[in-house]
């Protein structure tokens, strides 16, 4: 079950696709986050998805927001996923140990052994403000996170 709104994001401390340390905290009280989990890279749906945030980017990252999109996948794997689809937002790896982040927000198949695709729209302060979790096979719709952002 997914975290809800009104709560505080769990803290997180993973590595990008160019192998630095991001952690949630590194934002408190600088910026608003969108938190993004998907099952894989390289995969159609998350793929498309990524793409989608990557041409609209200006509405995601900016002085008052960050896009954190996070998968299973190892750093390596994401960097040559980020590299050929010029995504310039961190991607991180939740892949070790497996799956922890995605566990904390309540949003990992066990069976599938992957994230599904959670959304969560974290305020300056740390708090939950906005989610949506949708199945691994459908898409979600980043116009929404636009409208969850400027409710902040």
């Amino acid at each position: 079950m997914a975290i809800e709104v009104g709560t505080k994001a769990p803290e997180f401390e993973l590595k990008d696709n160019h192998g630095r340390t991001v952690r949630l905290s590194d934002f408190r009280g600088e910026k608003n986050v969108v938190l993004l989990f998907y099952p894989f890279a390289f995969t159609g749906v998350c793929t498309g998805e990524l793409r989608e945030l990557r041409d609209d980017l200006q509405a995601f990252v900016n002085d008052d927001t960050e896009l954190l999109a996070v998968s299973n996948d190892s750093i390596h794997t994401l960097r040559v996923f980020g590299d050929q689809e010029g995504l310039e937002f961190p991607l991180l790896s939740d892949f070790w140990p497996h799956g922890a982040a995605s566990r904390a927000y309540g949003v990992f198949d066990e069976e599938k052994g992957c994230a599904v695709r959670g959304t969560f729209v974290i305020d300056k302060e740390g708090v939950v403000r906005w989610t949506v979790v949708n199945a691994l096979s459908d898409a979600r719709d980043p116009h929404d996170y636009v409208k969850a952002l400027e409710a902040l």
